[in-house]
């Protein structure tokens, strides 16, 4: 195995204003300790309250669909692993994203759906949002792409951003990228 370069991991982050960076095996606890750590990291930040509960409740949103998605395809502790990176681009502005293995079909679906309220502006989001409240929920069955993802698209002051990495297994990388508010 290859030694580890962490000057060049830092050096990596640095560049790219990463605040906080996982990858590996999610689990309940984990996304409340990483929590925990992002919340104090924004307390102790310049950011507004209301932008720090953009940033928190986006980062709790797509770590929770990860590990549910896991969970429902019985993914093994590896192939659950999500890639989770908070950072501020050149405007100050907050930058939370997040990637997991996905089954290609469901990552091409997913994909489309993001693509599709990216396309829309603050007053149709806020409406698929409200259609979404109204609709019913089929039990114990995953909502999928539903009202979380919305409200991801709602908070994000950029459309979100998909994109799909084709593994040769049926499955694909998929990453979700959202922007928020500096202040």
């Amino acid at each position: 195995m290859e030694a580890l370069d962490l000057f060049d991991m830092r050096a990596n982050c640095l560049r790219q204003r990463i605040m906080l960076c996982f990858n590996g095996p999610i689990s309940r606890s984990l996304i409340e300790e990483i929590g925990h750590a992002l919340r104090k990291y924004l307390e102790d930040s310049r950011i507004s309250p209301g932008g720090a509960m953009d940033v928190f409740a986006v980062y709790v949103e797509m770590t929770q669909n990860i590990r549910h998605y896991a969970n429902q395809m019985n993914y093994s502790e590896a192939d659950g692993a999500a890639t989770i990176a908070v950072s501020r681009d050149d405007a100050g502005r907050h930058v939370v994203s997040a990637g997991n293995l996905v089954q290609t079909e469901h990552a091409q679906a997913l994909k489309q759906r993001v693509d599709a309220l990216a396309a829309l502006d603050k007053t149709q989001l806020k409406a698929a949002y409200k259609e979404q409240l109204r609709r019913p929920r089929e039990g114990e069955q995953a909502s999928g792409a539903g009202l979380g993802l919305i409200d991801i698209a709602r908070r994000s002051v950029e459309p979100l951003q998909a994109t799909l990495q084709t593994l040769p297994d049926g499955r694909s990388f998929f990453a979700l990228r959202a922007v928020l508010t500096n202040s």
